[in-house]
């Protein structure tokens, strides 16, 4: 007699020997279904850690109305890579990278004016201006305060058109470990003294978020994006990148687990409380073991073009079945040499890599 039981009446997706372990590596699809998908029209902006900038230049050569509100002055176009040098249509808006909820929603909040951090300019090591809250953004760090001000001014009024007017925002969830001012409680994307400022224990401080914390922050941000933006959708992603360093008293791989779980049950959390956000399901295709390591490279941080291939793939599959898979040729931007195009796919500009330069300086 056959034993009746609920397992027998879920698909087979729902089976590891099914959909993992009998499936080829490149072949694994986690997502069953998908709430919402993109359209040709739909202007789609993106933020968040090093991991970001992958999907947004995929969303780039596939044929999304990727939405850059802040791409510089026209004559850093006529030479080839000097734009993207000074990071713009790096990320929708010159904002680097937005590593932590509480980072995101502090930028917003000084888009809209409701939050002016006290702290407002860093120097680095050759007397250069830094902005605290975009420290790698601008190559060698601005000549004069005043230009740092003016740049900023016309970030944050770039940073408030875009939350205005995007209809998708794509974010990638990156840490939950960050530094911040005793003063007001401004977060950094990076420590002081890593790239500008200077370190004093008795004006910064550092906080590890929870997953109460990561679901406060986002809620809070959703809420007010909302009050300007009430027809917007949301994508929420975890960065499969680990730490590059912890500032906990603990082993690294220990930190990064909990940073990474803290983000995906955060995100598992915020997406089952609202129908206008998602969660795609980029980190478990990185990191799973089903590719027995093959997405990150020797380094063991830095995800490889294949393992970018597959997420957007799916992404494209699920998310935006209107658009063609076949990226559009580019051939004006598209370098003869084999090892510069595969160093183009895969770099990316992060913050958080500076800390272990920073520890090959001298003291």
């Amino acid at each position: 007699m056959s034993q009746k039981h609920p397992y027998r009446l879920l698909p087979e997706y729902t089976r590891w020997s099914k959909s993992i372990s009998s499936v080829a590596y490149k072949d694994v699809d986690p997502v069953v279904s998908f709430p919402f998908t993109i359209s040709r029209e739909d202007k789609v902006a993106t933020a968040g850690s090093c991991f970001a900038q992958h999907i947004a230049r995929h969303l780039k050569t596939h044929g999304f109305n990727y939405y850059v509100v802040e791409d510089g002055h026209p004559l850093l176009h006529y030479s080839a890579g000097l734009a993207a040098k000074h990071n713009y249509g790096t990320y929708s808006a010159r904002y680097g990278n937005v590593y932590t909820s509480r980072q995101l929603l502090q930028t917003f909040k000084r888009a809209f004016g409701s939050f002016s951090p006290r702290e407002a300019i860093w120097r680095d090591g050759a007397g250069k201006f830094i902005d605290p809250f975009r420290p790698a953004i601008q190559p060698n760090g601005f000549d004069t305060e005043v230009e740092l001000r003016v740049d900023r001014e016309q970030h944050l009024a770039a940073v408030r058109r875009m939350f205005l007017e995007l209809d998708i925002f794509v974010f990638t969830l990156g840490l939950t470990e960050f530094w911040y001012s005793q003063i007001d409680g401004a977060v950094f994307p990076v420590c002081p003294g890593v790239s500008g400022g200077a370190y004093d224990e008795r004006s910064y401080g550092f906080g590890n978020l929870s997953v109460q914390d990561v679901v406060s922050d986002m809620k809070e941000f959703f809420s007010l994006l909302k009050e300007v933006n009430p027809s917007f959708k949301a994508i929420l992603t975890v960065s499969p990148v680990p730490l590059a360093a912890t500032a906990v008293n603990r082993h690294v791989l220990t930190s990064t687990t909990y940073s990474k779980s803290v983000l995906r049950v955060a995100a598992e959390e915020l997406a089952c409380s609202d129908k206008k956000i998602a969660y795609f399901p980029s980190y478990e295709l990185i990191t799973g073991n089903f590719n027995r390591g093959r997405y990150y490279n020797d380094g063991l941080r830095d995800v490889t073009e294949e393992g970018v291939d597959h997420v957007m793939r799916l992404f494209l599959k699920h998310v935006a079945s209107q658009i063609d898979s076949t990226p559009a040729a580019n051939p004006q931007h598209v370098s003869d040499n084999f090892y510069d195009r595969i160093k183009s796919t895969v770099e990316t500009v992060c913050e958080e890599a500076l800390i272990e330069a920073s520890l090959s300086r001298p003291s």
